[in-house]
């Protein structure tokens, strides 16, 4: 996984609430077993008609948006448990998820692949709403070792918790395996000191 620290990058408002693993990756894009590609179709039946054309009234087709941290309303990844909407979400191109509460499978999966889940008070996400719509060129920065997000020329800030393991797994760039591995000389000399 990449190393993440520190990310300033402006933001996408996906102002709804409850977008389960479905919408975010429809079932039938499941095909795949490699993470590549899965971005091409994310919230793939809202950004696109039946026919195939884009849905110009779809947020991530509103050229006034972009940047790397997409802003989503409350219970964001209910449903379903499944992986690729983490995949799809980070294919696509996303390093951070900020919603007012996350469905616990969709946040371990978004941890265990390098995405980033920022809960927020609600108070917190409405007033980033109402700053992303007013100006779409804003910009946020989310510091992960000092658990904060703030939104750059404003006293727009607050704090956000993230399990200690799943933080320094991300700060490093570690998955599980690599966390194993980066302490093999501590698990070898526990190992030695057991007596069997």
């Amino acid at each position: 996984m990449e190393k993440f620290t520190t990310l300033q990058s402006r933001a996408i408002p996906l102002h709804i609430e409850n977008v389960d693993t479905d919408q975010i990756i429809p079932a039938r894009f499941l095909k795949a077993t490699d993470r590549k590609g899965f971005g091409d179709n994310v919230f793939r039946d809202w950004r696109y008609h039946k026919d195939g054309t884009a849905n110009s009234d779809f947020v991530l087709n509103n050229s006034k948006y972009s940047g790397s941290i997409l802003v989503a309303g409350d219970n964001f990844g209910c449903g379903s448990s499944r992986e690729h909407a983490a995949w799809a979400i980070t294919d696509y191109g996303f390093k951070v998820v900020v919603s007012s509460f996350f469905a616990d499978i969709f946040k371990g999966n978004a941890l265990n692949n390098g995405l980033l889940p920022v809960q927020v008070s609600k108070q917190f996400l409405s007033d980033l709403f109402q700053q992303l719509e007013s100006n779409p060129y804003t910009e946020l920065e989310v510091n992960l070792e000092n658990q904060t997000i703030s939104v750059e020329n404003s006293d727009l800030s607050e704090d956000f918790e993230i399990d200690a393991y799943k933080k320094t797994c991300m700060i490093n760039g570690y998955d599980d395996i690599d966390y194993l591995v980066n302490n093999k000389e501590q698990i070898e000399a526990f190992e030695a000191q057991k007596i069997y």
